[in-house]
């Protein structure tokens, strides 16, 4: 698949044969050039933002790599899966991101599996000249609508941190979010984007690429903060983070990169290169999520709120209600269960594992037990293989340890819906 992204005055007249296009901004009102983000730009420059050229630029690959990812489908590919995905960014200062293309690449192979090749060109838009005030903010933290979230939201404030919040708009979440981010930070303490990806045409559902706008808007919320590097908290368990795979066959971008050590650390990378002044914290790396139920900072705000997170990762499927089933739903009910299992008032699809139907896709339930049953059998080590190669020798012992409590946590609820 070839894909170009540029402004609408550097599209180009004529596409190559099977060629796809997007323009920033602006529709190109042509028939098979897709928008990103339309009007976008106008309404950022209008809200005061002035981001530096590097993060702007940032913002526009990030945008372009979600287009290239939507539009290009998993499903024609050799395997079914694998894509070749080459993707064209017109930015504002192409010639900074010249040395970093085989990181750039590497760092998008790491997050959605498939190889691809860039290039960058001239043709992105100027970054927004608004008038640039900061506002009374001390760092950017993700809010998604999730439990994690919600807890590291908490924990800032309990600190006495000012954070600004970051969301991508995300359905039933939307609300959700502006919930948390009204309850924890009071007027004027969020911000709530879209990638406004618009084309004609077959979408992959996969979106494994779907996070890098979130940190691209993160990057853009911390331009507006009064610091010399603002800190982007990514508030993720560490179980999660990881995301070990739970059986063979689950690896590679069969699991979810969105918030793994390697990627974030390739990510910071590459942002230090380009000069883009942020600095990307995942404080909970060395947590699952029972101990960050535990551990919460407000037990009675947590209380009153997290049974109202969503987890799920068939959310939509069942009519915006937790499936309770799969692997997200299960240790969101392993995490309640180690804190306390009375405090989970979630509406299940499925209560208890014991009774739940196999959906189709994987069979998760499935895939936890002989999690389990492989480190009770076999040790931790015969489960996690080369799970750890990625982390240096100072924090595979820090790493290990969450992983092990995270099947723990695991264990328990299969214990307590006797499967095991």
């Amino acid at each position: 698949m070839k894909v170009i992204c540029t402004t609408v005055d550097c599209l180009p007249a004529h596409l190559a044969d099977g060629e796809r296009a997007f323009t920033f901004f602006k529709s190109a009102k042509r028939d098979g050039v897709g928008t990103i983000a339309k009007g976008w730009r106008g309404s950022l420059k209008r809200k005061g933002f002035v981001p530096s050229p590097p993060a702007w630029d940032f913002v526009q690959f990030c945008l372009a790599v979600c287009a290239a990812d939507l539009c290009s489908l998993r499903s024609t590919s050799a395997d079914g899966w694998t894509r070749k995905i080459e993707l064209t960014v017109g930015l504002y200062e192409p010639l900074r991101w010249q040395a970093w293309k085989p990181s750039a690449e590497k760092l998008l192979k790491v997050l959605t599996g498939d190889y691809w090749t860039l290039h960058f060109v001239d043709g992105g838009a100027p970054p927004p000249d608004g008038r640039g005030l900061p506002i009374d903010r001390d760092c950017v933290s993700l809010l998604s609508g999730g439990l994690d979230s919600l807890i590291g939201g908490i924990n800032l404030v309990a600190e006495d941190c000012r954070p600004l919040f970051v969301s991508q708009l995300a359905h039933e979440d939307s609300n959700r979010q502006r919930n948390y981010a009204g309850l924890l930070g009071g007027n004027g303490s969020h911000l709530q984007w879209s990638h406004g990806i618009s084309f004609r045409g077959s979408r992959e559902a996969s979106t494994r690429a779907r996070s890098l706008a979130f940190y691209a808007f993160a990057v853009l919320a911390a331009s507006r903060i009064h610091d010399a590097q603002p800190e982007v908290f990514i508030p993720e368990n560490g179980f999660i983070c990881v995301n070990p795979p739970l059986v063979p066959g689950r690896v590679s971008s069969l699991s979810t990169r969105t918030t793994h050590p390697l990627f974030i650390g390739m990510l910071r990378e590459l942002l230090d290169g380009l000069g883009v002044a942020v600095r990307l914290e995942l404080p909970y790396r060395f947590k699952t999520k029972g101990e960050m139920m535990q551990e919460c900072l407000n037990p009675e705000l947590l209380q009153r709120w997290a049974s109202d997170s969503t987890s799920c990762g068939r959310f939509r499927t069942y009519n915006r209600t937790h499936c309770g089933r799969c692997v997200p739903c299960m240790i969101r009910r392993s995490a309640f269960h180690a804190w306390d299992s009375r405090q989970d008032t979630t509406k299940y699809k499925y209560p208890s594992l014991a009774n739940c139907e196999k959906s189709s896709g994987p069979d998760d339930p499935m895939a936890v037990a002989l999690a389990v049953l492989t480190v009770r059998q076999k040790g931790l080590n015969a489960f996690l293989g080369s799970t750890l190669a990625f982390a240096p020798q100072s924090e595979r012992d820090d790493y290990r340890r969450v992983l092990s409590t995270g099947i723990d946590e695991l264990e328990a609820l299969l214990a307590a819906d006797g499967i095991l």
